[in-house]
């Protein structure tokens, strides 16, 4: 075999992990979030550590980055572990962050969360989204070149044909997370007109367009591995975002946003109808030969094609929860009523994912099926909860620490409700300009970030014999990959640079 041949088998022909396991390495962004703004405030008001941009960026790269690479490579039977270990962290910090608080010092914490509950948030900023896009944007940088590696383990990477890999959920995430931001959400009305928004929605994937049609030719013309059964011959990521962009644009535009939700759920169902009831199923696995052929547009890349109405629906139902996470709400009490109803949702889909495989269809990332959709909704709104839960559990520790300010965080505002004398600090610390952030900086520029990431990737294969490193090698190639790829986008942050093609 040639390298190349051994580098596609070496991905090709696996089935997956747990649902379990999965979900616990999810939690632990979140947890990772949490510490990494316990610790800034520990050092900013217990401590008196004053910190330059340079050692900023190193904590949020050793708390935020570090852990994920550890938790795809060498803590990847540990990952429960892990968490437990980063969760046991975050509540020493707060500990101390509790005992020496500067305000409410000698009142009973029963009053102490009474007042919280009456704090008030800046309601144009909600750091939930941010953090669940950029921790879903590092996982999958450091799984499209970790999982090149013997250290990164076989059952997270991409499944053949049925089964739920750690990768399969970073391309599903990422579609998720693209539509609770997109347009439609943020603007929930079309000022512009019908058919000059649509124009405007064409003219936006130009860049996609260009980044699909360069990576197909580059890798074509390199002789780079390929995985086939993925999206196809030609086909490629890039191109399944166009097709979801366009034609979920024009759903939008034709039915109620506020209905979307049924929109995923009609699209979803249908689509499983026609894979069971019709030839559609075989098509996608083996081609309109029965065969495996290849042969034809739609033969070559029938995964990529036909997948498009799974990722279609589950931008739909991120449409869906972005319209309810971004609704206008001020008190810390009404942000925990939506943790809670998020994790109520997770619940039930993830109860109805069980009974959809036994009965139905296992999950197919290959397919898009019903299967898949479910898990990747589920996945996701059970993250979304815990970084919510998060988020506030961080901003009640802001809350007892006068002058407190942890960057891509909630800003606490006055209250006419809360006890004037001890909260009057709260407007005067959030006023103070935001230090520098990672994951503010890789937010603002996370297509460059995602493209930055595929072509040091590619060099690094080019160069590097993947297949044979030792252990110590990979981790040493992975954290020093990260880090600069994160180190680039920061630097463009700090300068004041957002990079946008439209």
């Amino acid at each position: 075999m040639s390298r190349k041949q051994m580098k596609e088998a070496f991905v090709s022909n696996l089935n997956g992990t747990s649902v379990l396991e999965i979900t616990q390495g999810l939690c632990l962004p979140a947890f990772c979030i949490l510490c990494r703004g316990l610790l800034i405030i520990s050092l900013q008001h217990l401590c008196s550590f004053s910190h330059t941009w340079r050692t900023q960026f190193l904590i949020d790269f050793v708390v935020l980055v570090v852990p994920l690479v550890t938790a795809l490579t060498i803590l990847s039977s540990f990952v429960f572990l892990e968490l437990l270990i980063v969760v046991i962290c975050g509540a020493w910090l707060f500990y101390q962050i509790y005992l020496r608080r500067t305000c409410y010092a000698r009142v009973p914490v029963q009053k102490i969360l009474e007042k919280f509950l009456q704090v008030s948030l800046e309601s144009e900023y909600n750091p939930t989204i941010s953090c669940y896009r950029v921790s879903n944007s590092v996982f999958v940088a450091i799984a499209i070149l970790a999982v090149d590696f013997p250290l990164f383990p076989r059952r997270l990477a991409k499944t053949e044909m049925y089964g739920t890999g750690a990768m399969d959920f970073g391309v599903g995430g990422l579609v998720f997370g693209t539509a609770m931001v997109c347009p439609e959400v943020r603007r929930r009305k079309y000022t512009d007109g019908s058919a000059f928004y649509l124009l405007k929605s064409l003219y936006s994937v130009w860049p996609l367009i260009v980044l699909g049609i360069g990576r197909l030719v580059t890798i074509k013309s390199i002789g780079y591995q390929e995985h086939l059964t993925e999206y196809g011959v030609h086909w490629n990521f890039f191109f399944t975002l166009i097709v979801v962009k366009l034609v979920t644009t024009v759903l939008l535009l034709v039915f109620p946003l506020n209905k979307s939700w049924i929109l995923a759920i009609s699209i979803t169902v249908l689509y499983q109808l026609t894979l069971d009831l019709t030839p559609l199923k075989q098509l996608i696995l083996y081609g309109t030969d029965g065969s495996g052929t290849r042969i034809g547009l739609l033969n070559a890349n029938r995964e990529g094609i036909i997948s498009t109405l799974g990722y279609v629906a589950i931008h739909m139902a991120g449409v869906q929860t972005g319209l309810y996470v971004f609704r206008n709400r001020i008190h810390i009490k009404d942000w925990i009523k939506v943790a809670c109803c998020l994790l109520l949702v997770s619940i039930s889909l993830f109860i109805s994912l069980y009974i959809v495989q036994v009965n139905i269809e296992a999950v197919s990332r290959r397919m898009a099926n019903l299967a898949f959709c479910m898990w990747i909704v589920a996945s996701s709104l059970i993250f979304l909860s815990c970084l919510l839960l998060t988020d506030i559990i961080l901003s009640f520790a802001k809350f007892l620490i006068k002058g407190a300010l942890v960057p891509c965080s909630w800003k606490l505002t006055q209250s006419p409700a809360t006890n004037k004398k001890h909260s009057e600090f709260l407007p005067k610390a959030e006023r103070k300009d935001p230090s520098p952030c990672l994951i503010t900086a890789l937010n603002r520029n996370q297509l460059i970030f995602f493209l930055l990431s595929n072509i040091t990737t590619g060099l690094i294969n080019l160069t590097i014999d993947t297949l044979h490193s030792s252990t110590l090698w990979a981790l040493f190639v992975l954290n020093v990959y990260m880090f600069t790829n994160c180190l680039v986008i920061y630097i463009l942050y700090l300068q004041g640079k957002t990079i946008k093609f439209w």
